[in-house]
């Protein structure tokens, strides 16, 4: 019931206000900043709960804490079979889910710290299979990087793989880890891992250049509509722009330079040019204006270069809770 009733920040506060102040503060000490605050404010906001609500709560955080104390002490099958005792198989499975990344390996942890060109260099002559497999457990940043300096029919086999790929067999990935062992040394102990995935193809697409984003998605449109369909759904692109409501145009139009404003829209397509410039004051729509005529031999890789800067800032600004963004339809995230 008090899963239903509260937000995850007002559980953790609630968790935090039947601590009491003592143990509080020893919490907070592990916490970063932004965290602190936003948790201080969620209890200062905090309204009186229910007896029922706050057991909920309590049970609840305890449940979780208990899972993951026996996943990391006895593995998942011993984890699940004891939860299953003690809460039943329903709830087992719900705290198991609710924690699915702890049980994710963490194999390939050098991948995450490597540069991403010693990480192409490792790569460069791997099978799409295995660049897709160790991609799937790199920083989004880096495989965007490297999927980027891909050959082009290598970078649709790649995004393909990743975007196939759910649960991988530790045998799979221990096979891997093997034929690298130079690089990479841990080995995989979960039953089965999560890894790559359309939303993580989503992810990677919203950081690789523009040039590479339309090559895959064209290609991508031919062999696989479907999939293209359902990787845009989850991305942010500059067109999507015209989905932006008039706030969360002018907002982010105050934290982009004009000059770059000017250059992204010199080759941007009517409809998103007029939803831009209608969102501005007059004095600046006839200075852009003006900037885009006079903007001469601009190059189409600057033109793009720019758009993505602009939709970095508008991601941004949604990660920061100050916009919101529309993706695949009524999908709203905030």
């Amino acid at each position: 019931m008090a899963q239903q009733k509260l937000s995850s920040l007002q559980r953790a506060a609630t968790v935090i206000v039947a601590m009491g102040a003592d143990c509080a503060s020893g919490v907070y000490k592990y916490l970063k900043e932004e965290e602190v605050e936003q948790l201080s404010l969620e209890i200062a906001k905090l309204e009186r709960l229910s007896p029922e609500d706050m057991q909920g709560t309590i049970e609840d955080f305890y449940g979780l804490c208990v899972t993951q104390k026996v996943i990391n002490e006895g593995g998942v099958l011993y984890a699940r079979d004891v939860l299953e005792r003690a809460f039943g198989s329903q709830l087992a499975s719900s705290y198991m889910e609710r924690l699915s990344h702890s049980l994710h390996t963490k194999a390939f942890e050098f991948v995450r710290k490597a540069d991403y060109k010693n990480l192409q260099m490792m790569l460069q002559n791997e099978h799409p299979q295995t660049i897709a497999l160790v991609l799937s457990y790199a920083k989004s940043e880096q495989a965007a990087q490297i999927i980027a300096e891909l050959p082009r029919n290598t970078q649709l086999d790649v995004i393909e793989r990743i975007a196939g790929l759910d649960r991988v067999s530790p045998e799979m990935i221990s096979i891997v880890e093997k034929t690298l062992e130079k690089r990479f040394s841990n080995i995989v102990s979960s039953d089965q891992v999560e890894v790559g995935g359309i939303p993580y193809i989503a992810e990677i697409m919203n950081r690789v250049d523009r040039s590479t984003e339309k090559y895959i998605f064209d290609a991508l449109d031919e062999k696989d509509a479907a999939l293209s369909d359902e990787i845009h759904k989850l991305m942010f692109v500059f067109e999507d722009i015209v989905n932006l409501d008039s706030m969360a145009i002018q907002r982010f139009i105050r934290e982009v330079d004009s000059k770059d404003l000017a250059v992204a829209l010199k080759a941007a397509n009517e409809e998103v040019k007029q939803v831009i410039l209608r969102n501005m004051s007059t004095r600046m729509r006839e200075t852009i204006e003006q900037d885009i005529k006079y903007l001469q031999n601009i190059r189409m890789r600057d033109v793009e270069e720019t758009q993505q800067k602009i939709v970095g800032i508008i991601r941004q600004l949604e990660s920061a809770g100050e916009i919101v963004v529309a993706r695949g339809g009524d999908d709203v995230l905030v």
